[in-house]
């Protein structure tokens, strides 16, 4: 087997993310391509928590419902999986958690093990040992990654769990060769990165000058703000954790305004009271990114589960009429991309752009080269004001010349009414139309900057599939072996490309396929160029697609 799936299971609090971020790190400084993502309830301690390891020979950057490998953490903690384990499935752990369960069973007493070594919270560490041992890791990396994880609590711990891992290790090679894994290492690998989609997005704001973030943490958007405070001082940015959500965008727009590049992180709920700052910054065209990090509604719906629902919400947010972009990441990689991006068409085109994510990609990781930075550049579009300037000067293209205080001799005015070319605050109706005519140019101008879509598949396709953002790696593998399907996948669903339609015209079948109960997006095509597309394939659990579920669902419409 050259791709294994291991889900490991138990309560909130029993440190399963300790073991996937050392084990993942193991794996991969070993050699192996691993892709990680977890499924986790709205608990600080108890319920039940998986998280999904795929090692593998080649790259994989999809969600399997396959189980290879269960390590179940405590009593129960299979319970939630019974329609995922199979006669095929090994189940690894303590006797009396697995004992019920179908599939081949290896009892390892891990509690015992971490006993004799000294303390019995050992036991992840040798759960960490017996699965690297089980796939062939280097003892090498074992050392290197738990001493990376231990070293702050002393010399003796650290010596305790390398003790710990490397009694699970004998274990592991002990069935190693019984059980048959084959997954081939590949030593050019050890020196890419892992990060997650969160990690993806906080590099990508840096990329593009981000100097300044604000949030009210919630997640699952709460992850980019943690990263970037953590190289704050690496990277010159101000991080400032609101008091609320209003606050936060409102500082966004304060800050744009001032000369800064802001960032706010957060999801549906706290975006829905941001509305009116976002209104603000449409009126006084302000610069602005959104990081919209999607999770289940209405209300609080399921704050840690994933969801593709939150497009409306983006697109028609705030009151008024006023141009805007959003970008939806496919991948780890466009995460990065789009968001530097982000940070220039803001500033180039002085509007909100959004960056619009989910649970799954924020959480989800998987090694990859470094990013190619060659060509990124922070493009500013602040102009040196002189005595006569005037702000919102009346342009063909709609942009007019951002000055902030301070840089020049000029008088920056901004007004959240109705405003003149100078910023004076107006009541005029000929004014008022004069200006809404302004702004809405802007959004006609920016289309010449669209992220078109990627066709992927059997080009001479029959069915075509249509998806956006972070569907995009399940479907890719879903359809890798099937002759006359590809996939349209959109990374920017807003300016849309209408041209995109000429695909959906060549195909026998399309199918939209959307985490959502409605199909917004596939709503959206058919608002902006009429093209309505019947067969939908959509999934609003709370839960992400599988490649399998995919595969069954797309043959089905077949």
């Amino acid at each position: 087997m050259k791709d294994v799936s291991i889900v490991l299971s138990g309560e909130a609090g029993q440190g399963i993310q300790t073991v996937e971020h050392v084990l993942t790190r193991i794996l991969k400084n070993s050699g192996f391509h691993v892709f990680a993502t977890k499924e986790y309830m709205s608990r600080v301690r108890g319920g039940n928590n998986t998280t999904e390891i795929r090692v593998s020979s080649e790259r994989v950057r999809a969600f399997v419902d396959r189980i290879d490998i269960l390590v179940p953490l405590g009593k129960g903690a299979t319970e939630r999986l019974k329609n995922r384990i199979t006669e095929k499935t090994l189940i690894v752990g303590e006797e009396e958690f697995i004992k019920e369960e179908k599939g081949e069973k290896i009892a390892v007493p891990f509690l015992e093990i971490a006993k004799q070594i000294g303390n019995r919270i050992y036991a992840n560490s040798v759960a960490i040992g017996f699965l690297s041992g089980l796939l062939g890791a280097e003892k090498s990396a074992i050392e290197e990654q738990i001493t990376a994880q231990f070293r702050e609590k002393g010399e003796e711990v650290v010596k305790d769990n390398i003790r710990a891992a490397m009694e699970g290790y004998r274990r592991g090679q002990e069935f190693s060769e019984k059980i048959g894994f084959d997954v081939e290492k590949d030593p050019s690998i050890k020196d890419e990165v892992l990060l997650n989609g969160a990690e993806a997005v906080g590099l990508g704001a840096i990329a593009g000058g981000c100097n300044f973030v604000s949030s009210y943490p919630m997640s699952p958007s709460t992850s980019v703000l943690v990263f970037l405070a953590q190289y704050k001082n690496d990277f010159g940015i101000v991080v400032e954790q609101a008091e609320d959500e209003i606050a936060a965008m409102n500082m966004i727009v304060g800050a744009w305004y001032a000369g800064a590049r802001g960032l706010v992180t957060t999801s549906g709920g706290g975006f829905a009271l941001m509305e009116e700052a976002l209104s603000l910054a449409g009126m006084v065209e302000s610069p602005a990114v959104i990081h919209l990090a999607q999770r289940p509604g209405p209300a609080t719906g399921l704050p840690t589960r994933t969801e593709q629902a939150d497009l409306n919400l983006a697109l028609y947010a705030g009151h008024g009429e006023f141009p805007r972009v959003i970008y939806a990441p496919g991948n780890i990689e466009e995460a990065f991309y789009l968001t530097q991006r982000a940070f220039n068409v803001a500033d180039r085109y002085q509007v909100p752009v959004f960056i619009l994510t989910d649970q799954y990609l924020v959480d989800s990781f998987y090694n990859l080269p470094g990013f190619d930075l060659k060509e990124l550049k922070v493009e500013k579009h602040i102009v040196r004001t002189t005595r006569d300037y005037v702000r919102y000067a009346i342009t063909e293209d709609g942009i007019s010349p951002r000055g902030v205080p301070g840089y020049g001799e000029g008088l920056v005015r901004v007004d959240s009414d109705e405003h003149d070319e100078f910023g004076h605050i107006t009541e005029d109706f000929d004014t008022r139309v004069r200006m809404v005519d302004k702004r809405l140019r802007k959004g006609k101008t920016l289309k010449k900057d669209i992220v078109k879509p990627k066709l992927i598949g059997d080009e001479n396709y029959r069915v075509l599939l249509v998806a956006w953002g972070s569907t995009l790696e399940p479907i890719r593998e879903a359809i890798k072996d099937m002759n006359g399907v590809a996939l349209l996948h959109f990374s920017q669903v807003w300016p849309l490309d209408e041209s995109a339609v000429e695909y959906m015209e060549r195909a026998e079948k399309v199918v939209a396929i959307e985490g959502n109960a409605t199909g917004q997006f596939a709503n959206l095509i058919r608002q902006v160029t009429g093209y309505h597309i019947k067969d939908r394939i959509l999934k609003y659990s709370g839960l992400q697609f599988t490649v399998e579920e995919l595969k069954k669902k797309i043959l089905e419409v077949m």
